[in-house]
């Protein structure tokens, strides 16, 4: 029944974040900077605080590691605006004033006050405009954070805590479930690393995470190569990093979906069976995501279980080239205007 209910309660968030990116104003812009707001903050935090500062020993690495980490509230509340327009000085204005939250609130607030500023230019006289966006704009910045903070982290926080009570009475449907769909988070602009961090995922889920995603880069790179996406730059762009490719990703929803949800699957069976753990959250990333597992696990394990996820990843590569091979695909070029 837990993993039921965490299951719905984690498609329903899902599913309005894609909601909010097709039919929300300028959604679709405002997710892409939070995806660049969580490359940002927690792919520096990955390598730098787990791997550099953990599992290398460095603790000036750490340190920076850890400053990134604790400023995702802020990238989002910053970039989010200066993606839909605003000037860059309130975009900054807005980011220091909700110092201290998560991601997720300094979304909403940088969204929200993205169409609230603009207005502010265009009635107050130039010249004061900057002093009531100092008055005005940055407690209210503050108190959207305030009070969509504890709404927002707590039902995100409590999906994690059921998916990590329910790893352990149903580790198979676990590992099916939650390896599809943070695989399939990874490519889309919400991201994998902010999905997992805002919900506190530890443990076994955690680890699911980790290594499917990891697995997912051998199967994006063979199934990019085989349905002839772009070129090679591209192929190995989205095999490191899939929101590089965000654009050509949302072109092409269904087979990309499809295939990393199959792949992502069958990596999070592997994991949920070996019973390693990831205590690292946010660390649903290729490479980094790879590292600090061996910081909470057996070695010669980890690489076991590791070469299984690659091996899932290239076989789930293969799958969907040939289930989608006469599927209507766009290209980069189609994309992105090249001839």
């Amino acid at each position: 029944m837990d993993v039921i209910k965490g299951v719905i309660l984690l498609l329903v968030v899902l599913g309005g974040f894609s909601l909010f990116s097709m039919k929300a104003p300028k959604g679709m812009k405002a997710m892409g900077a939070l995806a660049g707001a969580a490359t940002a903050s927690f792919l520096v935090e990955a390598f730098q605080l787990y791997v550099g500062g953990d599992l290398l020993g460095v603790p000036f690495l750490g340190e920076v590691g850890k400053a990134a980490g604790s400023m995702g509230g802020v990238a989002s509340a910053i970039l989010v605006p200066i993606a839909l327009g605003v000037n860059p000085t309130y975009a900054v204005l807005v980011g220091v004033s909700v110092a201290g939250f998560g991601i997720l609130p300094g979304f909403l607030t940088g969204y929200i006050l993205s169409f609230i500023i603009p207005k502010v230019e265009e009635k107050v006289p130039q010249g004061l405009d900057l002093i009531f966006v100092i008055c005005f704009i940055s407690p209210l910045a503050r108190l959207i954070a305030s009070i969509s903070s504890p709404v927002v982290d707590s039902a995100l926080m409590n999906i994690g805590g059921i998916l990590e009570s329910a790893s352990k009475s149903s580790p198979i449907l676990m590992g099916i479930i939650l390896g599809g769909v943070i695989t399939v988070v990874a490519t889309a602009p919400l991201s994998s690393m902010a999905l997992t961090a805002m919900m506190g995922l530890t443990g076994v889920p955690m680890a699911i995470g980790a290594l499917s995603v990891m697995g997912s880069s051998f199967m994006n790179g063979i199934f990019f190569h085989r349905m002839g996406f772009g070129d090679r730059k591209t192929t190995i762009a989205v095999a490191v990093e899939p929101l590089t490719q965000a654009d050509l990703i949302s072109a092409n929803p269904i087979p990309i979906y499809v295939t990393n949800f199959i792949g992502g699957a069958l990596a999070g069976v592997v994991v949920a069976l070996s019973g390693l753990i990831n205590n690292a959250t946010g660390t649903a990333t290729p490479i980094a995501g790879l590292m600090v597992m061996y910081g909470f696990n057996d070695a010669i394990t980890v690489t076991k279980v590791a070469l299984m996820c690659a091996a899932s990843g290239l076989f789930a590569g293969f799958l969907g080239s040939i289930i989608f091979k006469n599927y209507k695909i766009k290209t980069v070029d189609e994309i992105r205007g090249k001839n």
